[in-house]
C-alpha cells in the first residue's frame, strides 16, 4: 500500500481508505439501519485492510445510527491494533429527533466527539471531519469548537466534507480571522461520472495545503458495471435502496458512457471497477480515496487500481468516453 502526507498536516494516509460507511447500514439514513454488512462481515473487511496496508478507517457518527463507530471499536480492542490505525469519523448529520441533533454548533461537536471516543473506545481521533455544510451555525463558530479540540488532545487535525469552493474558503477566511490551524483536508464525492463540482476545489485546497480525499469513487457501484439500463438494480444494492442519491446520474447517456468504459477496461485487461478507481488515484488533485468493498475480494480488486499506470492523455481519453455519450 502506498501512503501520501495529507496536505500540510503531516498526517500519512493510504491511498485506499477503507471506508466503513457499511457497517450496520447504508451511510447515515435511519430506515438503512441493519440493512448493510453484519458484525462478521464488518470485521472480515477490517481484517482484510489492515493485512492489506488500508490503515486508516473513515466512518461518522451517524453511520448506521453509531452502529460503525462501534464495530470499528470493538474490532480495534479484540485485534489489539490501535496505535496500527488511523481513525476518521465525522459530525453534523442527524443524530436524533430533537432540533439540536444535528449540525456544527460548538455544543454539538463537543458532546458528539465525546460519543464518538466512547464508540471507538479511543482518546483520540487522527481526522475529525464536518460532515456537511451547517447554515444554521457561523463558520467561525465551528472552527473554533475544531481548534478546541485539537487544544483538547481529543483530535489531532480537523477537515471538512461535501462543502463547494466558496464555503471551503469562506472556511479557510474564519481560520485565518481567528488565528487558528485551517483544515487539513476535503472529503467530497469524486468519479468519472462526477468530476466538476469537487475538481473546482483542488486548487484552493493546493494553496492552502489541504489534501483532498475522494468517496464515492465508483459512483456508488455505477463504475462497477453491474447496473444496466432498463432493468431494476440488484437487490440491497446502492441503487435500490437509495435512488435519489444517484438518480441525476443513471441517464441513457451514463448507461451509454458504461459501455463504452468497460470496453475500455477490457482493452486494458483489467476490470471496469479497477480502471475507474486509478482513474481517480492518478489524479494529481487527489491524496487518498475513500473505498467501501463488501467483501475481502473486492477490496483485493480495488487495491490492483494502484498497480495501473494512467498517463494524462489516457485520463482525458476516459473523461472523453463518458462526455461524448451525452
Amino acid at each position: 500500500m502506498r501512503y501520501e502526507t495529507l496536505g500540510k498536516s503531516g498526517l500519512d494516509v493510504p491511498v485506499l481508505i477503507l471506508g466503513c460507511g457499511n457497517f450496520g447500514g447504508i451511510g447515515s439514513p435511519p430506515e438503512l439501519y441493519g440493512k448493510g454488512d453484519n458484525q462478521e462481515a464488518a470485521f472480515a473487511l477490517m481484517d482484510a485492510a489492515l493485512d492489506a496496508g488500508l490503515r486508516m478507517f473513515d466512518t461518522a457518527n451517524s453511520y448506521g445510527g453509531g452502529v460503525s463507530e462501534d464495530w470499528i471499536g470493538q474490532w480495534l480492542a479484540s485485534r489489539g491494533v490501535r496505535d496500527q490505525v488511523s481513525l476518521t469519523t465525522k459530525v453534523a448529520s442527524r443524530v436524533g429527533p430533537g432540533p439540536d441533533d444535528r449540525g456544527l454548533s460548538r455544543r454539538h461537536i463537543r458532546t458528539q466527539i465525546d460519543a464518538s471516543l466512547g464508540r471507538l473506545r479511543t482518546d483520540r481521533i487522527e481526522l475529525y471531519l464536518a460532515h456537511g455544510p451547517d447554515e444554521s451555525t457561523p463558520i467561525e463558530e465551528t472552527i473554533a469548537a475544531f481548534d478546541e479540540l485539537v487544544r483538547d488532545g481529543k483530535i489531532a487535525h480537523y477537515g471538512l466534507s461535501n462543502l463547494d469552493r466558496a464555503e471551503l474558503e469562506a472556511a479557510l477566511a474564519a481560520a485565518a480571522t481567528l488565528g487558528v490551524t485551517g483544515p487539513v483536508n476535503l472529503q467530497s464525492g469524486y468519479n468519472l461520472l462526477d468530476r466538476t463540482e469537487s475538481a473546482d476545489t483542488f486548487d484552493v485546497c493546493a494553496r492552502a495545503g489541504i489534501g483532498f480525499t475522494a468517496y464515492s469513487p465508483l459512483a456508488g457501484g455505477l463504475l462497477t458495471g453491474k447496473y444496466r439500463a432498463k432493468q431494476p438494480p440488484p437487490p440491497a444494492s446502492r441503487l435500490a435502496l437509495r435512488p435519489g442519491a444517484y438518480q441525476h446520474l443513471t441517464t441513457a447517456a451514463t448507461f451509454v458512457g458504461l459501455d463504452r468504459l468497460a470496453a475500455a477496461a477490457d482493452r486494458y485487461g483489467i476490470p471496469l471497477p479497477t480502471l475507474a478507481l486509478a482513474w481517480v488515484v492518478t489524479d494529481p488533485g487527489v491524496t487518498a480515496l475513500v473505498v467501501g468493498p463488501r467483501t475481502p475480494a473486492q477490496l483485493k480488486t480495488m487495491c490492483d487500481a494502484l498497480d495501473v499506470r494512467l498517463t494524462d492523455s489516457d485520463r482525458a481519453e476516459l473523461i472523453r468516453l463518458v462526455e461524448s455519450a451525452d
